[in-house]
């Protein structure tokens, strides 16, 4: 199962989290778990490559995590790409619940 947490402070989303394989298809085979990759490091190339922002990011073997200051989060561009990930990603998963969850913490 994968699970994707997205992390908002005073209603700013200031990052997100992706764990594990989704399981759906064997691996390297599972186009569920190719998709929600994809949409994952989109991020990281908008805030890192694009915007240049620093940001803390860490990528491995069924695991992402992108979070940024809470200054740096505030802006309308950044809240533009954090949302629109997050739409995709419930695009993504609507009809998967058996192999995907999705939340948002506060935090």
């Amino acid at each position: 199962m994968t699970k994707i947490t997205f992390y908002k402070k005073n209603d700013f989303i200031i990052g997100y989290e992706v764990q594990g394989h989704t399981g759906k298809d064997e691996y390297g085979k599972d186009l569920l778990c190719c998709e929600i990759s994809t949409v994952a490091q989109l991020g990281i190339v908008g805030i890192c490559e694009v915007a240049k922002l620093r940001a803390f990011k860490l990528i491995k073997d069924g695991y992402l995590k992108l979070t940024l200051s809470e200054k740096e989060a505030e802006s309308p561009k950044v809240q533009f790409l954090f949302n629109t990930i997050l739409e995709s990603f419930k695009s993504i998963i609507s009809d998967e619940k058996k192999y995907t969850k999705l939340e948002v913490k506060n935090v």
